[in-house]
């Protein structure tokens, strides 16, 4: 039996990069991937993925606590606390190239 404690995270702040949506998410499972929240997230503040150019997406997630980026891969219980505050930003690349 794994040591890592199995509780629930009860409240997570979260908003896109302007700061004009948001949204409060309740009980989120210690042993999902902030991957997972991510994609769950992108739907409900209703955030776009793809470009202007209709290439899609990819969001990351800034941990505003430590001021630094969040693995995909990284488990909710091993990142997070309770009252902790997200923002999801877009990965920019630039360029892109012809086809």
């Amino acid at each position: 039996m794994s040591q890592t404690a199995s509780h629930n995270i009860a409240l997570l702040e979260v908003t896109d990069v302007s700061g004009q949506k948001t949204a409060r998410v309740n009980d989120i499972p210690s042993d999902v991937s902030v991957g997972e929240v991510i994609d769950q997230l992108l739907a409900d503040l209703a955030l776009t993925r793809t470009d202007s150019s209709g290439r899609p997406l990819t969001y990351h997630a800034r941990l505003e606590r430590e001021g630094r980026h969040l693995h995909a891969s990284e488990r909710v219980g091993d990142s997070l606390v309770d009252g902790d505050r997200l923002v999801l930003q877009p990965n920019i690349d630039a360029g892109g190239g012809c086809t």
